[in-house]
């Protein structure tokens, strides 16, 4: 089916309720032969890599638990060139460039407000201030879209501090890059965790992005499942808390997209359009 078509489709579909009904389908523990035949289905339909998973098909129980599956040790080698910022995801690379007049480029013809995608003006968390986004005005932004073969644990671009969490419940769109030209500020309208991490690469926002189709996120910051029906959240976390390079940051149970917000100056992309990129290599340099 067309996605443009999909997507019109959509318009029309309850998109929460019927994304919480798929999350509870992944979550079903099936008999057997249905659990290894689903799963097979879905590594040749997607052309998952079993080589670098850890484990096989029937060591998980869950299509949500195969979704999140870990990597073998060496699988995703990090750089180690301590002037570049590395992917924090195996994805395709969507859109990156220059943040202008407080926009970024969801797609062609689509401008996204990089207040919105931040929660500015949200009542659910009144703390989100104008300078949250005041702060990347002419620094950078790069869409990192995962398909549902990817490995789909995010980690971070660079070693530093996580100083806050924000999470912001929102709408169920499909990220597919027809939905991003179709639906306007989609990326800021979907349910997002934003993560606000201190870098040798200076301040830099880190976005998860849910999606129709499950949409549920989890983070090692918290003890949070977004899409259970729980309200918006902002939280400063004192002391912030160190992490390393390339290292876990969040899980994507079904989806989606990840989007990084730079401070202006500080780095320069050498990213390609379209291209496909994997944890570890390196998506930007020091300016």
């Amino acid at each position: 089916m067309n996605d443009a078509l999909i997507v019109s489709l959509l318009s029309a579909v309850p998109k929460g309720p019927t994304t919480r009904l798929m999350g509870a389908g992944t979550r079903l523990a099936l008999p057997g032969w249905a659990h290894r035949a689903l799963l097979r289905w879905y590594v040749g339909h997607y052309g998952v890599n079993l080589d670098e998973c850890v484990g096989g098909i029937d060591d998980y129980r869950t299509l949500s638990d195969f979704f999140v599956r870990a990597l073998k040790e060496g699988a995703r080698p990090v750089d180690p060139d301590p002037d570049v910022l590395v992917s924090p995801v195996d994805a395709r690379v969507h859109t990156f460039g220059t943040i202008e007049g407080g926009r970024f480029v969801q797609a062609e013809g689509q401008r996204c407000p990089v207040d919105m995608l931040l929660g500015v003006g949200d009542a659910r968390v009144p703390g989100a201030s104008p300078a949250d986004a005041a702060r990347f005005e002419g620094g950078g932004w790069a869409i990192l879209y995962l398909s549902p073969k990817d490995y789909h644990r995010v980690h971070t671009p660079a070693e530093g501090t996580v100083s806050r969490y924000r999470y912001l419940p929102g709408q169920f769109w499909p990220v597919f890059p027809a939905a991003t030209k179709k639906v306007p500020d989609l990326f800021a309208r979907n349910e997002r965790l934003v993560f606000f991490l201190d870098t040798p690469f200076g301040h830099i926002a880190q976005v998860m992005v849910g999606a129709f189709g499950v949409s549920r996120m989890t983070t090692v910051v918290a003890p949070l499942v977004t899409n259970t029906g729980g309200g918006g959240e902002d939280v400063r976390l004192s002391p912030a808390l160190p992490i390393g390079r390339a290292a876990e940051l969040g899980r994507f149970n079904m989806g989606s997209t990840v989007i990084l917000l730079t401070e202006p100056g500080r780095l320069r992309w050498t990213l390609t359009a379209g291209a496909p990129v994997k944890l570890g290599q390196p998506i930007a340099r020091r300016a």
